[in-house]
């Protein structure tokens, strides 16, 4: 970074200012994932339960209040 701001030397490369894929914004999001966002619900593949999807935390991070199975992301 030459000049110390952050921004470094302009590219001369084909991808010069395109996201991967040479498109612009043509990335999967953070983390690879789909991007659902804050809302939705978990859903319980062994016994059918719903519950309501906590921000930050993945459903498959979460366990089944009824059945202790672990959660996964409901449609």
């Amino acid at each position: 970074m030459p000049g110390k701001d952050g921004k470094g030397p302009l590219g001369k490369g084909t991808m010069t200012g395109q996201g991967r894929g040479g498109q612009s914004g043509s990335g999967k999001g953070r983390m690879g994932g789909r991007g659902l966002g804050a809302g939705g619900e978990c859903l319980c593949p062994k016994c059918g339960a719903r519950a309501p999807h906590t921000r930050g935390t993945p459903c498959f991070e979460q366990h089944c209040p009824q059945c202790g199975s672990t959660m996964a992301r409901a449609s």
